[in-house]
């Protein structure tokens, strides 16, 4: 149940009617806020990333202890609603209006050092995995997600959880935090449960571009085997793709999912050979 103080802090939250379409839950109450500087690891030099900004609960809090918050957000019609959080607050925040997965994150300036938000649920999955690619300066994360997609991030092979976001991300990240997170800190209070998930950015693999291709090909029709799976997608002839497989130790019916990803990179190498 909520506490007292986030109750009482939640009646000063203006009423907002949330997207559905845009995967909109409000994070209202600040209790959860230290969490995150803990977990973020926040420093006075930071530059952060927030996407989905909300109501600026989040981004107010970011704005009194980092040098810099790029915000981005979707919804124009927050507009005063962010306005109105951020008076007073450090002139320490530029809001960008659109699509995240659509704007040039590469092209902030000053560039992103850290990426902490709470992510809209329409967006998280794929966010993460472009941010991890495309900004390589990005050295830490701190997201709020659903906790099913919190669980696939870092999912062990052979698992139901266990996808081509988990090969990705354990590819190019090391966790670094988690914390399970009350559905009473959002409004409305979603159907499902959330959780905090910190990262730091790993040397990515050489051929990062290639390895992904391939890792989301052998994982696009999960119930064939793996050489089924590249041969449909035309990465490779069936032939050569159990080839590969015997060179790395693995029989030609495995399927994608009981690689793990050190496995599925030396899959794409003997590929190439």
């Amino acid at each position: 149940m909520p506490t007292p103080a986030s109750r009482s802090a939640s009646e000063h939250v203006p009423r907002v009617t949330p997207k559905k379409a845009l995967g909109q839950h409000f994070l209202v109450d600040p209790n959860i806020l230290s969490v995150i500087d803990r977990l973020a690891d926040l420093e006075a030099g930071d530059v952060v990333l927030e996407v989905g900004p909300g109501l600026g609960v989040l981004t107010r809090h970011l704005a009194e202890r980092v040098s810099l918050v790029h915000a981005v957000e979707v919804d124009r019609s927050l507009e005063p609603h962010l306005t109105a959080a951020l008076a007073g607050a450090p002139p320490t925040v530029r809001l960008h209006w659109g699509d995240a997965l659509r704007s040039d994150l590469a092209g902030l300036d000053p560039p992103a050092t850290k990426l902490v938000a709470n992510l809209p649920y329409s967006i998280a999955t794929p966010l993460i995995v472009e941010t991890l690619v495309g900004l390589p300066l990005l050295r830490r994360w701190c997201v709020m997600v659903q906790r099913e997609v919190a669980d696939r991030l870092f999912a062990e092979p052979s698992t139901k959880a266990y996808g081509a976001v988990s090969v990705i991300v354990r590819l190019t990240a090391r966790r670094t935090g988690f914390h399970p997170v009350s559905r009473h800190v959002f409004r409305p209070p979603p159907r499902v449960d959330s959780a905090l998930v910190a990262f730091e950015r790993l040397d990515p693999p050489p051929r990062l571009a290639e390895i992904r291709r391939l890792v989301d090909a052998g994982f696009a029709h999960r119930r064939k085997t793996l050489a089924n799976a590249l041969a449909l997608a035309g990465i490779a002839e069936r032939e050569h793709v159990v080839a590969a497989l015997a060179d790395i130790g693995r029989p030609p019916a495995v399927r994608a999912e009981a690689l793990d990803p050190a496995e599925l990179v030396a899959l794409e190498d003997a590929l190439r050979r």
